[in-house]
């Protein structure tokens, strides 16, 4: 990896304002994925409360073991599709293709333990598809647009969780189907976003490889240069401050599964609970956009401090929660602000990383975050259990908010 004496300043805006066809398909694709995906997901801690009869340790291991396992499956991913020379797009496919195998037959789980393995393998199919695509809207975008492509992209991604669980609302409120049924029918986006990937998209390797083979009938080229061994110690140092940094925050970022589950516990019915995660979603799909702008305009390390402030705020708030109307409220307050800084998140890592290596700079990431994953769950699920719902949320804000500090006074000092 490049090491740079420090934090890569913010990039000047581009002339060129539309973003490129390849970041507008891949984020069609985010969307249709989540909407499969956040028709499921918002049933698991309701499933488990009623019909399986687990509780938030059992919630805490299955989120925090399938993003551990994504995520140790994201470095590999990200370091081989550099390792082909940029050619990203079919981990990917295989990446989507596997998830939306999975996620469907967690309608037919009869216990807790297959819940785990199947969200583990859907979580497997976002290892294989996640640092090779973040590093396709990398390659695809001007410098100075990363943090308005990655705000974009998490918009529709967002906006595909609002749209799945308006839709497992809906279905549930009026058709009759059952939780299996609803779930089973997740398929039917998830096959919209494997097919917009395969037709859509098209990776800016190969179309610098055409344009190569027109001008040198001769089809000569000389070989890439070897990529850097893969080591923790030829990270930049600003780079290795802020992923420690991360991994702390990630402690204290428990899934937000558990605000449904605290929903469950108040008495909140499961349409409810459906619409307050859509409004969640929705709320971060409205900021993330705007949030990616100001992330180029202001600073990346400015929207970090902001989301991660926020959020520690939001966790404290919802431990004094005691009924409906405050759950909503600081679930809109959380969303609005997590929004603004998720594009920012991604657009530091593609600030570090040179072209060729930008699969594994994504893959570092990805990996720093799931080697705190099941620890992480474990630890707030295990809080909640056997303390209360409260300390665990306050816990985890108190904990944010150490994290942010420390971006503040150790990660981010180099950009002074």
């Amino acid at each position: 990896m490049e090491k740079p004496d420090q934090i890569v300043p913010p990039q000047q805006p581009v002339p060129r304002k539309k973003l490129p066809r390849t970041v507008i398909v891949l984020g069609l694709v985010s969307f249709f994925n989540d909407f499969a995906s956040d028709i499921v997901v918002p049933l698991i801690p309701i499933l488990l409360a009623t019909v399986l009869a687990a509780g938030p340790i059992a919630l805490g291991l299955i989120e925090g073991v399938a993003d551990a396992v994504a995520s140790l499956l994201k470095l590999w991913a990200g370091r081989h599709s550099d390792i082909m020379s940029g050619r990203r797009k079919g981990l990917a496919v295989a990446g989507y293709t596997l998830s939306n195998i999975a996620r469907p037959m967690l309608g037919l789980a009869g216990s807790w333990p297959v819940i785990l393995v199947l969200r583990s393998i859907d979580r497997v199919g976002k290892g294989l598809r996640s640092a090779p695509r973040d590093a396709l809207v990398a390659d695809a975008t001007p410098p100075g647009m990363h943090g308005y492509a990655f705000g974009y992209h998490r918009a529709m991604d967002n906006g595909g969780a609002v749209a799945g669980s308006l839709m497992a609302a809906a279905v549930l409120t009026w058709s009759g189907l059952s939780l299996t049924e609803v779930i089973l029918w997740s398929a039917v986006p998830g096959v919209i976003a494997v097919l917009l990937l395969g037709a859509g998209v098209k990776e800016v390797k190969e179309e610098k490889e055409e344009k190569q083979d027109k001008e040198d009938a001769a089809g000569h080229r000389s070989a890439p240069p070897a990529l850097p061994p893969l080591r923790w110690s030829l990270l930049s140092l600003p780079m290795r401050r802020y992923l420690l940094v991360l991994m702390l925050f990630t402690f204290a970022r428990a899934s937000e599964t558990f605000i449904l589950l605290l929903g469950h516990e108040l008495g909140v019915g499961t349409v409810e609970l459906l619409l307050l995660w859509s409004a969640l979603s929705l709320c971060k799909a409205a900021t993330s956009i705007w949030g990616g702008h100001l992330a180029d305009s202001l600073g990346r390390g400015t929207l970090m401090l902001i989301g991660w402030s926020t959020f520690s705020l939001s966790f404290l708030m919802l431990g004094q929660v005691t009924g409906s109307s405050g759950l909503w409220a600081v679930s809109i307050f959380y969303g609005l602000c997590a929004g603004m800084s998720e594009g920012a998140e991604r657009a530091i890592i593609s600030d570090y990383a040179l072209p060729r290596e930008r699969g594994t700079a994504f893959g570092w990431y990805h990996l720093m975050v799931g080697l705190a994953a099941i620890p992480a769950g474990l630890l707030f699920g295990s809080l909640w259990q056997f303390q209360s719902a409260a300390t665990a949320f306050f816990f985890a804000g108190g904990l944010a908010a150490v994290a942010a500090v420390l971006l503040r006074m150790w990660a981010l000092l180099a950009r002074n």
